[in-house]
């Protein structure tokens, strides 16, 4: 497939990078119903490992299974699937080269709980990632956490070898520990924490949509006095495209928690409005009964393509 102007000029942000990196990020770029238009969706499925199988797939039992979601993610012309080693291991090979994939190389899970000092375990490594065909790799920060300079040297090594070896490298930026419930998603926590995530050498950023809550003081005086638009969920979507070095860094959303189809499409109306690059949707998607999730994933395609 011929490569897009609009691919090339997001590609032309990675200065540093080496072909084969610059060449993953165009295959996850060029991949699908949204190949080529810059925007993306893709379907994570760590859910499993975080809050464990009832919760995750006790409401749709296919789900169980791995080949289940590489194979939704295909069928729906997703830009990518993303799942810890296990899951890779079980499908990669009969699906190989179908779609790319990512490898979550760091997990968590709900029996270990500590609200000051959230961490994650490294799960997989760059090895496994290449020896699955993998395009990238994803990791979770928590800034915040008291483990919070633990995970920033983790990433730091862990990018090194990706990059070395040519592969992305994607954050999840989520901010826990030392805020309030509501500062996880405070709009000025979330731009900061998407800014250190492209700090750390993040090529895609992962974030949740952020609410325009302000959690600390002297940001708020800041937002405030500068009259920083945060009103809208697009406004605050521009925002943290502004946090992503002024959108050199490509960002994208996650799904959250179960809602309803339309409150899906309104998230993604916001993050197309509001400039992001798409969407990364696991349990609004793939908890539906696997016909209900292809239509709102067409919806979502479309909404990005401004067809809905």
């Amino acid at each position: 497939m011929k490569m897009t102007p609009r691919v090339k000029k997001i590609l032309a942000n990675y200065e540093s990078d080496n072909p084969g990196t610059k060449a993953n990020l165009a295959r996850i770029l060029m991949q699908g119903r949204l190949g080529g238009t810059g925007k993306m969706i893709v379907l994570p499925v760590d859910q499993g490992f975080e809050h464990g199988p009832a919760r995750s797939f006790g409401m749709n039992p296919p789900g169980y299974d791995p080949h289940y979601h590489h194979s939704l993610a295909i069928d729906a012309g997703l830009n990518a699937y993303a799942a810890p080693l296990g899951a890779l291991e079980m499908s990669s090979g009969t699906f190989a080269g179908q779609i790319p994939t990512i490898l979550k190389i760091n997990s968590g899970n709900s029996l270990c709980l500590s609200k000051e000092g959230p961490n994650q375990a490294v799960t997989g490594s760059i090895e496994d990632a290449l020896r699955l065909g993998c395009s990238a790799i994803g990791f979770t920060i928590y800034p915040g956490s008291d483990h919070t300079y633990d995970m920033y040297e983790e990433i730091r090594e862990l990018t090194a070898e990706a990059k070395a070896c040519g592969l992305v490298s994607i954050i999840w930026a989520y901010p826990r520990g030392s805020m309030s419930k509501d500062g996880e998603s405070a709009i000025d926590i979330c731009g900061y924490s998407a800014h250190m995530a492209c700090l750390l050498g993040a090529h895609i950023v992962k974030v949740k949509l952020p609410s325009d809550f302000l959690e600390l003081p002297e940001a708020k005086k800041v937002y405030l006095e500068q009259k920083i638009p945060i009103k809208t969920m697009a406004e605050r979507v521009s925002h943290v495209v502004d946090c992503c070095q002024a959108g050199r860094r490509m960002v994208i959303f996650s799904g959250g928690v179960a809602k309803d189809s339309e409150s899906v499409l309104n998230d993604a109306r916001a993050i197309r409005d509001g400039g992001g690059n798409g969407f990364i949707i696991g349990r609004n998607s793939f908890q539906r009964p696997r016909e209900e999730a292809l239509e709102l994933l067409d919806g979502l395609v479309r909404v990005f393509k401004d067809e809905k």
